[in-house]
């Protein structure tokens, strides 16, 4: 690949022409560029070592490693994960090799590694092991569940982050100044308002912020004077709606579900809705955001308020049948709820001690009083003997330990501890009364 291949070609993208040749040039990720920071002290020293950038798009990734070629004098061979098999990795290997003969280096640039599959990482792994190739992987997803561990533990993990809205107007700025390779020569006017607007609807993206520049900039009039000025009244065709997409099985994905949920559970119902608002415009599917409010109705909230649950299925079936539009107001609905009431884990944290307990008995059997007899020799058996009907019980409780349904043999504990919180707080009473009335029926004063 011709790194500093002519990017003064005024018919190549706007992005493409004002990639960075250089650190200095580089806008953003100080934390690896600026001064005695990992890449910059890999430019220093002109050792490269092998490394996965994982980063959102636009943010950079091609344009280091070519950076990185260039400053060790590198031969640096671009591959798609998408587009290379095992058949395009050997092939890099053997060029490797001849360039190794010839005392030069070779650095492998693997465009989103984790497309790579089992067999073609284990092709790869030998060569990085040797030093015959240099790994710079690029990635969007989270290269610790995408990347094998034996190719993961020879190559530092470098994360990116995404452009602030300073740093784009920085590169739209450089843009708009640059003769050679920017829209310099055309003495474009274009205020820091539109740069803002530009760089908001960018979402953290180098590349789309060029792009929008790159299209506004074909709205442009000429001012009198020789050169051109952007109105903001133009970019209402530029813009349009900007939906920030996410890949549905990308880390961001999951994020703003987490977001949602600890929201919620924080009792902050703004939040909640921003980030719900935020999945459902990136594309998020309405029903994964309700299907998370149902877990929350019972591991969060529980019985501090026994009406959450049946207003999310209430509102589950409202999204069902009103459609999406109208819809997504019931879930929003039932959020507000949700991040408004009281809150419990009682219920969550009841069941896991449950099935722990469960777990380490394997002899456990229902006793006999609570068995079904359907048949004579069933009841012949004993099964269902001694069972005692709550509704001919005092209070509507079968008092007493005899009748606590709980197997014989097995240690009695107890799971299910109300809270103070909400509705809980009068289960805690039910339940408190009910073992003073068990304590009573056995013979004592005292639960």
């Amino acid at each position: 690949m011709d790194l500093f291949a002519d990017k003064s070609d005024h018919s190549a993208p706007l992005a493409w022409r004002m990639r960075p040749r250089t650190l200095a040039d580089y806008v953003g990720q100080q934390a690896l560029v600026g001064p005695g920071k990992p890449l910059a002290r890999m430019v220093e020293t002109g050792v490269v070592r092998s490394l996965i950038l994982w980063g959102p798009p636009g943010t950079g990734k091609t344009t280091l490693a070519e950076i990185l070629a260039a400053e060790s004098g590198a031969e640096l061979e671009h591959l798609s994960a998408v587009m290379a098999g095992v058949k395009e990795i050997r092939a890099a290997v053997e060029r490797a090799q001849a360039r190794q003969a010839r005392d030069q280096a070779t650095l492998l640039f693997l465009d989103e590694i984790h497309r790579l599959n089992k067999s073609q990482q284990d092709a790869l792994l030998p060569h990085v092991e040797s030093g015959l190739l240099t790994l710079i992987g690029a990635t969007t997803e989270n290269p610790s569940f995408e990347v094998n561990s034996a190719l993961l533990s020879r190559a530092r993990v470098h994360v990116l982050r995404s452009l602030d809205e300073g740093e784009l107007m920085e590169v739209l700025r450089r843009a708009l100044a640059d003769e050679a390779r920017g829209l310099g020569a055309r003495r474009l006017r274009v205020g820091d308002d539109i740069l803002a607007l530009l760089a908001r609807a960018a979402a953290g993206d180098a590349r789309r912020a060029l792009g929008l520049l790159e299209t506004a900039c074909d709205f442009a009039e000429q001012d009198g004077q020789g050169g051109e000025v952007l109105h903001r009244e133009a970019l209402g065709a530029v813009l349009g709606h900007q939906a920030s997409a996410f890949d549905k099985q990308g880390d961001h994905y999951y994020d703003l579900l987490s977001a949602i949920h600890k929201s919620v559970r924080s009792s902050r119902p703004d939040a909640a809705l921003l980030y719900i608002a935020r999945f459902v415009q990136g594309g998020g599917d309405p029903l994964d955001v309700v299907r998370r409010l149902a877990a929350i109705a019972s591991e969060d909230v529980g019985n501090a308020d026994p009406r959450a649950l049946p207003l999310v299925m209430a509102a589950w079936d409202a999204y069902l049948r009103l459609g999406d539009h109208e819809g997504q107001r019931a879930i929003a609905h039932a959020a507000i709820h949700l991040a408004v009431a009281p809150k419990s884990n009682a219920i969550d944290q009841a069941w896991k001690q449950a099935k722990a307990f469960v777990a380490g008995q394997p002899r456990l059997e229902v006793p006999t009083y609570l068995r079904n007899a359907p048949t004579r020799l069933m009841e012949s058996l004993g099964h269902g003997q001694g069972y005692r009907y709550a509704h001919h019980e005092p209070h509507g409780y079968p008092a007493g330990s005899a009748h606590d349904c709980w197997p014989g043999e097995i240690p009695r504990t107890g799971f299910y501890t109300p809270t103070e919180y909400g509705q809980e707080k009068r289960y805690a009473q039910i339940m408190a009364w009910r073992a003073q009335l068990d304590a009573e029926a056995d013979g004592g004063g005292e639960p």
